[in-house]
């Protein structure tokens, strides 16, 4: 999708909304155009002549045009609105439906560049539709103008014919430059947002290596970046500001000073000098407001780009249409696998099964744990999943059988229970279970008026995955942040609620691996061992260095 695509798809999508929208003030700018007329009318007819009726009936008119005027204004105003208002909700669902598609996408940008464009990007883009109404509007107006100004006389309105697209040309000659600088300034502003999310989301680790300064001069540069990248946008903005208006005074002038002789020599009369002189100084706000328009659309078309960039990203991960697994195949199994770190490795998890995982290299782990969740497309062997591989199972069939619980856990605003997302009556149960019990009385208490621990966010989500009861729970390391004694319950309360179901267990906990049914150990990317905790324990030398404590 390209961002004219999308910007026309904007606009054709609420259609009805712009339909009415663009005739109504057309409409508006057609009568605004009518009122120096109406004036010139109801000098030559009233005043000059002296006489009541042609006054009562010029009178009548005025209060009828302003009367359109503003209700007209309001109604399409409201429809335009509305339908920018819509637009901006739907495109921030569709980026947010983007970001969060399991089978993840190659945009190449950070979350805060993500926020940034779900966010300003959004909102601009759907501005398209003001830049259209208003666009056409405003040519409605200087239509009627050149119609009017016709009837008056030829010369004047081929003055007008010409003077009028020579402005436009004019203002338009600045369009591809304001579109470039107004995408600079938008990358510069997503960049330097993208920086804060990432600083605020690590302040306690650079405070704790001493690294805030530095990182604080680097915030300082990208914010002095994009002020510079701001600035350079406001002067391309403030310089068609300046040419449209400089152009429209002088075609003003222009008019209004042929128009004056001509009334001075008896070509026209005082009426039709006031409509000619009106209709001149009215003509300066519809060509200002193309200019506006086309600085509108420079700005939608550059937040466009950003937006289709996204939202045509091809997935990172290839999904088939089998919707189902077979309950009676290993849930799990892994032949041959090399990926990263790992080579051959070969691993397989039975129904109802608990296995835990040694790893001796962390880099072991995240590439097993990568392959296990479906994102490493370019791993080598096969992964199968209910005896199905998993290149064939639509994404939805994958994430009903299989959930990864990492141990880094997010949580989302609203109270502890809304962050479980499952109301259960066994909820009491696995909170025990996952070593949360002291946050039992606190789940209806609002997350932001208190400051969990890591821990305690830890239990929360291993909690979360078990209300799940997912057929297949991987867990990545689920008691790194709790004290020896929570660590033990939650072993025995793990094994109590996952009975029957399988779980896959990345850990070097050994009360955790004390309650697997069997573990097995990786070693430079290979199975060099499996068995049971105890017997592991007390016959393998590396693997008693790696867990007892």
């Amino acid at each position: 999708m390209s961002s004219g695509e999308l910007l026309w798809r904007a606009v054709r999508r609420h259609r009805g909304r712009m339909i009415v929208g663009v005739v109504v003030l057309s409409l508006h700018q057609a009568t605004e155009a009518a009122v120096p007329v109406a004036i010139g009318i109801f000098v030559d007819r009233a005043v000059a002549s002296g006489d009541v009726q042609p006054l009562l009936w010029c009178v009548l008119m005025m209060v009828v045009l302003f009367a359109v005027l503003s209700n007209a204004w309001k109604t399409g105003a409201r429809q335009v609105v509305r339908a920018i208002e819509y637009e901006t909700h739907a495109l921030r669902l569709e980026i947010a439906q983007r970001v969060l598609d399991p089978r993840r996408h190659r945009t190449g940008l950070r979350s805060g560049e993500l926020l940034s464009i779900a966010t300003s990007d959004a909102e601009k883009a759907a501005l398209v539709m003001r830049s259209v109404s208003i666009g056409v509007a405003a040519s409605t107006a200087l239509v009627v103008s050149s119609v009017s100004l016709l009837l008056v006389d030829v010369p004047l309105v081929l003055g007008v014919l010409i003077g009028v697209p020579v402005l436009v040309l004019g203002i338009q000659a600045l369009s591809p430059l304001l579109t470039r600088r107004t995408s600079s300034q938008q990358e510069a502003v997503a960049t330097t947002t993208a920086l804060a999310t990432d600083l605020v989301g690590g302040l306690r680790t650079l405070r704790g290596i001493g690294a805030q300064h530095n990182a604080a001069a680097r915030y300082r540069r990208s914010s002095q970046d994009t002020l510079q990248a701001t600035l350079r946008a406001a002067n391309t903005n403030g310089l068609q500001d300046g040419v449209t208006t400089a152009l429209s005074g002088l075609l003003l002038a222009a008019v209004a000073g042929v128009s004056g002789w001509f009334a001075l020599t008896d070509r026209i009369t005082i009426g039709e000098l006031i409509t000619v002189v009106g209709l001149a100084q009215f003509v300066a706000e519809p060509v200002g407001t193309l200019g506006y328009a086309s600085q509108v659309a420079a700005m939608a078309r550059a937040s466009a780009s950003r937006l289709a960039s996204v939202l045509s990203s091809p997935p990172l991960i290839a999904t088939g249409s089998a919707t189902t697994v077979d309950p009676s195949k290993p849930l799990l199994e892994l032949v041959d696998v090399s990926y990263k770190s790992l080579s051959a490795v070969d691993l397989t998890l039975r129904p109802g099964e608990l296995v835990g995982v040694l790893c001796y290299d962390p880099r072991d782990a995240d590439a097993l744990l990568t392959v296990v969740a479906g994102r490493a497309p370019e791993h080598t062997g096969q992964l199968l999943v209910g005896g199905t591989a998993i290149e064939e199972l639509d994404i939805d069939a994958v994430r009903r059988t299989v959930l990864l619980e990492q141990h880094d856990t997010d949580l989302f605003e609203g109270t502890l229970r809304s962050n479980l997302l499952v109301e259960s009556p066994s909820m009491e149960r696995v909170m025990t279970a996952a070593g949360a019990a002291d946050l039992i009385d606190e789940l209806d208490r609002p997350l932001a008026d208190r400051s969990l621990s890591g821990g305690q966010r830890q239990r929360l989500g291993l909690a979360r995955a078990l209300l799940a009861e997912p057929p297949l729970l991987v867990l990545h390391d689920p008691s790194t942040a709790v004290d020896a004694v929570t660590e033990e319950l939650l072993a025995e309360g793990l094994a109590e609620v996952r009975d029957g179901l399988t779980t896959l267990v990345l850990t070097s906990s050994p009360a955790l691996l004390g309650k697997m049914h069997r573990v097995i150990v990786v070693s430079d990317g290979q199975v060099v061992a499996e068995g049971i905790h105890a017997e592991l324990a007390a016959e393998d030398t590396a693997y008693q260095e790696a867990v007892l404590r």
